[in-house]
């Protein structure tokens, strides 16, 4: 994971959570055990509702790198798929879905999704997303978060979604640009195949 800066912050806890949720869900109870004992934690669990140091979330993020033996830009990517795709974070699915009928909608709605984000969970530290348009079917995305990596946990989002869609999209990391990760996005065809249902009118009983 690329060097962070001297200064400290605080991780909101869904956030570590989902680290160890993933990894669970993905490799296995004792591949987590092996992570979080390499990584020094001197708990089994993070807990969603309570803040831990960045300090915290990158000594664990990288034990799982070391761990499992992957590169830091493909674990992230894994993890922005999980996000999106595992069943027990359907609500996440759905709050992401509800930004447009298409995944060319969803895409001119991502600047919007940190204050979405944050209608959920007030203190949620969401990162600041900027789409620029450089053609019809080109995007250049750039991503600003209080820890590295939110590039590829995009893209791994992003990935999922277009699929979810049913739209064809290539999609590469492409740098980082004064502090900022970017992102290219070649919208290759809006209705390559069919999408996941969704119903934007359902309400959760």
């Amino acid at each position: 994971m690329p060097a962070v800066s001297d200064e400290v912050f605080d991780m909101h806890g869904m956030v570590n959570r989902a680290l160890q949720g993933f990894l669970v869900a993905t490799y296995g109870a004792d591949v987590w055990a092996e992570v979080r004992g390499q990584a020094g934690l001197p708990f089994a669990d993070f807990e969603a509702m309570l803040d831990y140091p960045d300090e915290m979330t990158l000594a664990c993020f990288g034990a799982a790198c070391h761990v499992l033996h992957k590169h830091p830009n493909v674990l992230l990517e894994d993890l922005g798929t999980w996000l999106v795709t595992d069943t027990h974070l359907e609500p996440l699915r759905r709050l992401m879905r509800f930004s447009g009928a298409s995944f060319l909608d969803f895409l001119h709605s991502l600047e919007e999704l940190g204050d979405r984000g944050r209608l959920a969970v007030p203190d949620l530290d969401m990162p600041q997303i900027e789409l620029d348009q450089i053609d019809p079917a080109s995007f250049r995305i750039r991503a600003r978060w209080s820890l590295p990596g939110i590039a590829p946990i995009l893209m791994g989002c992003l990935r999922a979604l277009a699929d979810d869609y049913g739209a064809l999209a290539f999609l590469r990391l492409d740098g980082i640009d004064r502090g900022v990760e970017c992102l290219h996005v070649q919208l290759l065809d809006t209705a390559f195949s069919e999408g996941r249902s969704f119903d934007l009118g359902r309400v959760a009983s």
